[in-house]
């Protein structure tokens, strides 16, 4: 089961150093929300599809959505990034709209396969729109150290 560290960073920069800590970003003090089996590519990209109303391709050409910033030869973990375009879209979603989008994205493959319910959806998209908001109050970009 693939663990999920999503965080807030000031660049890319800062963000890959978190490779360098054990246990990552949570052990670097940064803001982080720990979720298992929310890849940052394919399951965020439909996320960012679903709270903008375009298509998945559309949402996956964004500059950086799901960019992989760190080296793959290096091996996992990962760090990828989050498009700005989504990072607003959560930063600025009411609790209503989170709710909303919870369905349909609970009802995507990717979620579906993991077992992950409409309930936890919700909770999911609380926490990461907390992450944005706070990120987005501060300056800061999302980022997520990805390891399978």
């Amino acid at each position: 089961m693939p663990l999920c560290d999503y965080f807030a960073a000031a660049d890319d920069q800062a963000a890959v150093a978190v490779l360098q800590t054990p246990g990552g970003p949570g052990q670097a003090g940064l803001d982080v929300v720990a979720l298992k089996n929310i890849d940052p590519v394919v399951a965020i990209v439909q996320l960012e599809a679903i709270m903008t109303g375009c298509t998945y391709e559309e949402a996956g050409e964004r500059p950086r959505s799901g960019l992989l910033l760190s080296e793959p030869e290096d091996g996992p973990p990962f760090v990828v990034s989050l498009s700005g375009t989504l990072i607003h879209a959560l930063a600025t979603a009411t609790q209503d709209d989170l709710v909303r989008y919870a369905e349909p994205w609970s009802m995507t493959d990717e979620l579906r396969q993991s077992g992950i319910s409409v309930e936890d959806t919700t909770t999911v998209l609380e926490v990461l729109a907390g992450l944005a908001r706070r990120a987005q109050a501060s300056g800061l970009l999302l980022y997520c150290w990805w390891a399978l």
